[in-house]
């Protein structure tokens, strides 16, 4: 598909794909049954762009420092856009978990980007990354879509009760926290 797109600007792809990602950020806000399976199929549109821009700037001969720094710009704001409207939606998610499952994965990025700043180059490693966390996503806004699109399951016991969704978002909290300690500890022994 990307020798296809070759002649598209692919800043205009990684575009696409943030707005996508608005989209389903907004989708997974709203809720319920129709706004749930758009969030769902944006974050598929969001996926298979995220994978195409790069792609498509190296088969073009685009590809460049530019390029790479507006691609993980607008997935650091998708992140925040997807996940935040999981977060911010009461039926699938308390606060508290989404907020924790943000710090994962921003703090999973920093590591990456840091590791870069270093001189070390662009540390990509770990238990979660973004590609991962995006299939794991869909597959969690799938069984919310399929068990109870307007939230009200939950399953667990005392404290660890959640719904569909959340529990995948507590799998990005602690995933996504042990992916950042990951990279940390790489870097820190690329010190020697």
């Amino acid at each position: 598909m990307a020798a296809r797109l070759i002649h598209v600007n692919p800043n205009a792809v990684s575009w696409a794909g943030f707005v996508a990602a608005v989209g389903a950020g907004i989708g997974f806000y709203l809720g319920g049954s129709g706004f749930l399976a758009a969030a769902l199929f944006l974050l598929l549109v969001n996926s298979y762009l995220d994978a195409l821009d790069g792609k498509i700037a190296k088969l073009a001969g685009k590809a460049s420092a530019r390029g790479d720094f507006l691609d993980h710009v607008l997935d650091r704001y998708a992140d925040v856009f997807i996940l935040g409207g999981v977060a911010f939606n009461a039926m699938y998610s308390r606060l508290s978990v989404g907020t924790l499952a943000l710090l994962g994965v921003l703090l999973t990025s920093y590591m990456g980007t840091q590791a870069q700043a270093v001189g070390q180059g662009r540390a990509y490693g770990g238990i979660l990354g973004r590609a991962d966390r995006l299939v794991l996503l869909f597959l969690g806004g799938l069984i919310q879509w399929l068990v109870a699109p307007s939230g009200g399951v939950t399953w667990g016991t005392g404290p660890f009760t959640f719904g569909p969704l959340e529990w995948f978002m507590v799998l990005f909290a602690v995933l996504g926290n042990v992916t950042a300690v990951q990279r940390a500890v790489k870097i820190w022994r690329g010190f020697r």
